[in-house]
């Protein structure tokens, strides 16, 4: 019997940084509750960029036009269930400085499960108990705040 590798799906998220470098974390419910980073799977035709700038709206009520993308900080790959089947998701995660005032979730068109919106303090992100995807990402803003982007992407857990 061969077993067939799981289907990719190609995501784009971002590393949101907002007022006085806190981090914006979206909470969803499923698998005992989690918090993660905006973002999402890439549509026919769409580019990282494409995909992510449509996320954002969708997501976080951002208009296209106030949304300076910044570097690729990580790239991670994991396997997950997505609608019951297992796929092999392929991230880039890409810094996002923005004012936290232009966040309005009112405004977003796809809020999907998100649960709740929160703008961490680089101390509690580090220090929290709660489940945050993706792993690392607590070092990878904490290396951001001090200055220390990646010149390439990093892989993430």
């Amino acid at each position: 019997m061969t077993i067939s590798p799981p289907a990719v799906r190609e995501a784009a998220r971002a590393v949101v940084l907002g007022d006085h470098d806190r981090v914006l974390l979206l909470r969803y419910d499923e698998n005992g509750g989690f918090w993660a980073t905006p973002g999402g799977s890439l549509e026919v035709g769409e580019d990282y960029t494409e995909a992510l700038l449509r996320e954002l709206g969708e997501e976080l009520g951002l208009d296209e036009g106030v949304v300076e993308l910044g570097p690729q900080l990580a790239d991670r790959s994991k396997d997950h269930l997505v609608g019951g089947h297992v796929v092999r998701q392929l991230e880039k995660y890409f810094l996002i400085r923005i004012a936290a005032a232009l966040v309005d979730p009112a405004r977003a068109t796809q809020p999907d499960t998100i649960r709740e919106y929160r703008w961490w303090p680089l101390a509690e992100l580090l220090t929290t108990p709660d489940a945050v995807y993706p792993e690392g990402l607590a070092d990878l803003v904490a290396a951001v705040v001090e200055g220390r982007v990646p010149e390439r992407p990093i892989v993430l857990p």
